[in-house]
């Protein structure tokens, strides 16, 4: 097994510390919000990892593209990855979601448009790994993941406009937001400075956990090649 390259430990620190930078920033630089108190700063991490779990999923499908055109296992694993990073990310987003709802829509969960077709997505990225494990030609795996993620992918822009085509009651904080829209607030410029360093972070997060996540993948894909090798 080869050591983890010298920039990737870096990658590591750094994505930690701004990991706890981010919470600084949503949980102490960032002021109160007027209305809906502190229950507000779930919005900072909320928005942050629901961004995350979009960009892996159209990373996925991106790189989906790229198999289906060079037929290179390389760009399957970083396919799975993005995928299983995502959505983990996008669970979390959910979850956020959730929390902050209960104090500010009196529920959980409700039915809305944005959650709707956020929780329909994730269940799209669950479905996609359970179509993995039913095939097992490395091959033939990579060329149904690659289509499915490729078509999955669009439930990722449908997410994010729906709240900006339909009436809703999820807030739209950047944008025009909806008439029927409940917890929507204007952001001062300490909170904008909060929300997009959260983005940031979050971002470099990212890349961090895919680039280890796509190392582990790399050494699966040996141990399977070595386990075909066995049985041929």
């Amino acid at each position: 097994m080869s050591t983890k390259p010298p920039l990737l430990k870096v990658l590591d620190l750094i994505s930690l510390a701004l990991l706890i930078a981010a919470a600084y920033m949503a949980l102490i630089y960032a002021p109160t919000e007027a209305s809906m108190g502190q229950v507000q700063r779930v919005f900072y991490f909320h928005v942050a990892t629901a961004w995350i779990g979009m960009l892996g999923f159209i990373v996925a499908g991106v790189t989906g593209i790229v198999y289906l055109r060079t037929q290179r296992l390389k760009w399957d694993i970083v396919e799975v990855a993005a995928v299983e990073i995502s959505l983990v990310f996008f669970f979390i987003a959910i979850v956020l979601g959730s929390i902050w709802a209960r104090p500010i829509w009196n529920t959980w969960w409700t039915w809305d448009p944005r959650l709707t077709t956020a929780a329909v997505t994730e269940l799209i990225y669950l479905a996609y790994f359970m179509l993995r494990q039913g095939v097992e030609d490395p091959e033939r795996r990579a060329r149904f993941g690659a289509i499915y993620a490729l078509v999955g992918a669009v439930s990722v822009p449908i997410t994010f406009m729906v709240i900006r085509l339909y009436r809703t009651i999820h807030p739209v904080v950047i944008g025009t937001p909806s008439a029927a829209a409940q917890g929507g607030f204007n952001m001062s410029s300490p909170m904008q400075t909060a929300f997009f360093f959260a983005i940031f972070a979050f971002t470099i997060i990212f890349i961090d956990l895919l680039w280890n996540r796509v190392r582990l993948g790399r050494f699966q894909q040996e141990v399977e090649d070595l386990k075909l090798r066995v049985i041929q």
